[in-house]
């Protein structure tokens, strides 16, 4: 799944997204893209309302589905 996540600027903000899916499901392959502002998860058995409920509790604003 690819999630189009406002707010994202920096490395850091990598690193507090991928933790707070791999909190919820350790077997899920995170990838960042700050240029398209993606977040992209594959693999693991997240569905897309928990990770953005995890994402927005990470303080980002999901806006989109990516493609």
């Amino acid at each position: 799944m690819k999630l189009i996540i406002d707010n994202m600027s920096c490395n850091h903000c990598v690193k507090v997204i991928t933790k707070a899916i791999n909190d919820i499901d350790s077997q899920a392959k995170v990838t960042v893209d700050l240029a398209k502002k993606e977040v992209a998860i594959d693999g693991g058995t997240l569905s897309q309302e928990v990770a953005i409920n995890a994402i927005d509790a990470a303080g980002y604003q999901f806006v989109g589905i990516g493609s």
